[in-house]
């Protein structure tokens, strides 16, 4: 409980945490914000890591002159390009070994072609999607990797969703987060921020369940 605690004053308080960071640190800060940002997209063990609100908090930062925030831009966009290949090449390789048994309800070749079929079909609009949705953007392209989605549509695709999640957030925190409204209010922004992130996911669940129900 008492890690649980600690993780959600991490998260609600990012603006103050960040800044002890860049105090303590200094331009080593660039070096811890590429490695979050590179994990919670690169490794499936990590989705819990702050995404959205440390970006946006990030070019709030920038924007006080604590960072340059063409270059932070430029950094995360190569953090989440890189960890979502990462990903990617951990479900091509993992994938085939993971879907060998034939007798498993769930982990079997049947459902690998499904993965297959869907990603041909939505992959792209996937990709780019599940990068503004937390945990759902972690195991996208890892899913993408099992599904063996063509690689260079993902390359494509995933550089594309890099460029208008990093920017969308850290630009957004640059312009707008140090609003006199927004500053004072930094804390409850940055809970909204995670609400607005998790709603779609919330809703996907709860309409699947309904289905299921209805069957």
């Amino acid at each position: 409980m008492e890690l649980l605690a600690q993780f959600i004053d991490l998260v609600l308080h990012l603006d103050q945490h960040l800044a002890l960071l860049i105090r303590n640190y200094g331009a080593w800060v660039y070096l811890i914000l590429f490695l979050i940002i590179y994990c919670e997209t690169g490794l499936v063990v990590t989705p819990f890591l702050p995404g959205d609100s440390l970006l946006f908090v990030a070019g709030t930062m920038a924007a006080a002159g604590a960072m340059d925030v063409h270059g932070l831009f430029a950094l995360l966009v190569l953090a989440a390009f890189g960890g979502d290949n990462t990903n990617y090449w951990i479900g091509h390789f993992v994938g085939p070994r993971v879907f060998k048994r034939v007798r498993s309800r769930l982990l079997n070749p049947a459902h690998l072609h499904r993965t297959q079929k869907f990603y041909e079909k939505h992959g792209g609009k996937t990709v780019i999607l599940a990068r503004f949705m937390p945990i759902i953007r972690t195991f996208a392209p890892f899913v993408a990797g099992i599904g063996r989605m063509r690689y260079a549509s993902f390359l494509f695709y995933s550089f594309s969703g890099s460029v208008f999640w990093i920017g969308f957030f850290v630009y957004g925190g640059y312009y707008f987060g140090n609003i006199p409204a927004v500053k004072n209010n930094l804390t409850a922004l940055i809970l909204g921020v995670i609400v607005v992130s998790v709603l779609p996911g919330i809703v996907a669940f709860l309409r699947e369940k309904s289905g299921d129900a209805k069957r």
